[in-house]
């Protein structure tokens, strides 16, 4: 077995940025392992979808590119754009894994991590290897969630969508409202779709949370203004989908209720697109977490879990209470502080180095700061 002293899981924008963490502070015996490539999941996104936070060249001003992932890089000058494409960020993380040779290995599956008193062990389609410290940044496209409710088979998930001009049919159903389903009906709507989009929620109209990870980004609202005017599109606010099933005619039915007990019938002539979100990477090692009521993973204030000490977690995944890291600018902050746990587990004094990572949002300590806070 190949021995290190600290194993990635995901080779997406956690595991190569937690990676130049690593090597920042001059640990060399890790490796990164991806099941299939740099950015894979980026890669996967329709053609059409972009990251909905804005890449600027802040550098120079003491400010990181919201959208970057290591220290002094910035995608918005390497890919000379403002909201990339999936594409165009993997190019960008392959060529930090570039420049800093990163110890990435693609094509690599993990079947398999157990704990044997004080040494993972990890079961690999290239072989066994074993570590003391595991970081897992297997993040979430990947892994839709595909059964919210029953006949969600019938329906057609968003993240299985090569592109959205590809999509047969003059008219669509969306089930869900947040940024994916969103984005959906945005580029239906302008490639001449009509949409009709279902979600429990209101967060498409007004304000609500000043969080963005509740509260649909202004990049969004923007864009939803610009389809509404063509009048393609349209919303059913605050109504839940129960169920979908096929009719004879090779139809689909959508039912749904809101909370008063209202109930509404739907058909569809095309499969419904299912926005709902994903399950997340973490289903694969649930075993080795707590969970809290929500079905969160717990996790210490190092991002340890707290059934399985020496495995940390880094990525969208990380919650702590109601606060979420589902976003890059914020899961980010949360690498120095991973990394400083490492480091002190080897015996070394990261701090020096890590001054930098906190100096640039890149190491947040405390989580008293994260709540809301905006009075306009």
């Amino acid at each position: 077995m190949k021995t290190y002293e600290c194993i990635i899981v995901g080779a997406g924008a956690a595991g190569i940025g937690m990676g130049c963490v690593l090597q920042d502070l001059g640990i060399t015996n890790f490796c990164i392992l991806d099941r299939s490539e740099i950015g894979a999941s980026f890669l996967l996104w329709p053609k059409e979808m972009r990251l909905i936070t804005p890449s600027f060249t802040s550098n120079a001003y003491g400010m990181l590119d919201l959208n970057a992932i290591a220290l002094r890089t910035s995608p918005a000058y390497t890919l000379c754009t403002e909201h990339p494409t999936g594409e165009e960020y993997a190019e960008y993380l392959q060529a930090i894994a570039d420049f800093r040779k990163l110890p990435v290995q693609t094509g690599v599956d993990v079947a398999q991590i157990y704990k044997k008193k004080e040494v993972f062990k990890l079961e690999t389609s290239i072989g066994g290897m074993t570590s003391r410290n595991v970081i897992w940044a297997g993040g979430e496209f990947q892994y839709p969630n595909l059964s919210p409710f029953p006949g969600a088979e019938y329906c057609l998930h968003n993240s299985l969508v090569e592109a959205w001009r590809q999509v047969e049919g003059d008219e669509q159903l969306i089930i869900g409202g947040y940024e994916s389903g969103m984005d959906a009906a945005i580029h239906l709507c302008r490639a001449g779709k009509k949409v009709i989009v279902i979600d429990n929620s209101g967060r498409y109209t007004g304000k609500g949370s000043s969080d963005p990870s509740v509260e649909l980004s202004p990049y969004t609202k923007d864009r939803l203004e610009d389809i509404m005017e063509n009048g393609n599109f349209s919303m059913i606010s605050k109504y839940e989908v129960k169920w979908v099933e096929p009719t004879e005619e090779g139809g689909f039915l959508v039912y749904c209720e809101n909370e008063e007990g209202t109930s509404r019938m739907l058909k569809s002539n095309q499969r419904p697109i299912l926005a709902t979100g994903f399950k997340g990477s973490l289903s694969m090692i649930e075993h080795l977490f707590l969970h809290g009521d929500k079905g969160e993973v717990l996790l210490t204030a190092q991002d340890e879990s707290t059934l399985t000490p020496g495995l940390f977690v880094v990525g969208p995944s990380v919650t702590h209470g109601n606060l979420l890291f589902c976003f890059i600018y914020k899961f980010r902050q949360r690498f120095g502080v991973v990394a400083k746990a490492i480091a002190e587990k080897l015996g070394m004094d990261p701090d020096a180095v890590l001054e930098d990572y906190r100096a640039h949002g890149m190491m947040l300590s405390d989580l008293s700061c994260c709540g809301e806070d905006c009075q306009c």
